[in-house]
């Protein structure tokens, strides 16, 4: 029965990606992964593009950002992890009805995951703010250096062993 209700919001997923890519005003980035894997391998934008790559994905034109959230945070594409890595955004002061529809309708299909969605929540409010950057212009930093800027290595290390604990997805750049 989970598994029909991830598909559930898989699908979810896809169809408003597309009504929402189609009304977002931003610029599209114009960077494929081949262009990020090609920038210094200590580079945020390396590992956004190794992400992306590993992925079997391209960015998606004007939401970029959010594949750079799941780079910055260490969160997979799984189904569970899309609807914590909206947690951590809230938690961390986004606020747009994108995400607040994710939040309503992932922990309603989804709700087996809720003390995880939370933690994530916490995850987000303990970092440093990072919601409102323009993570293109953020391509070319170091990306230890940035992360650590915004998360602790008691936070990481905390959410990793979480994660690990309650046997989550693991995502290799968590730690």
């Amino acid at each position: 029965m989970k598994s029909l209700r991830k598909q559930l919001i898989n699908w979810l997923f896809e169809k408003s990606m597309v009504l929402y890519c189609r009304f977002k005003k931003k610029q599209p980035w114009g960077l494929t992964s081949a262009d990020m894997l090609n920038m210094p391998p200590n580079t945020f934008g390396h590992r956004l593009g190794q992400f992306l790559s590993s992925n079997g994905f391209e960015p998606i034109p004007k939401v970029e950002r959010h594949d750079a959230y799941h780079v910055l945070c260490g969160y997979s594409t799984a189904v569970e992890d899309e609807i914590a890595l909206q947690y951590v955004c809230f938690g961390n002061g986004k606020r747009t009805p994108y995400l607040f529809g994710v939040l309503l309708l992932g922990t309603f299909i989804l709700p087996d995951y809720l003390p995880y969605y939370l933690k994530s929540y916490r995850f987000g409010k303990q970092a440093a703010t990072f919601h409102p950057y323009d993570f293109k212009k953020i391509l070319r930093l170091d990306f230890n250096e940035f992360r650590s800027a915004i998360f602790t290595d008691r936070l990481l290390t905390e959410m990793y062993d979480y994660r690990k604990t309650h046997q989550l997805t693991q995502y290799p750049t968590l730690l």
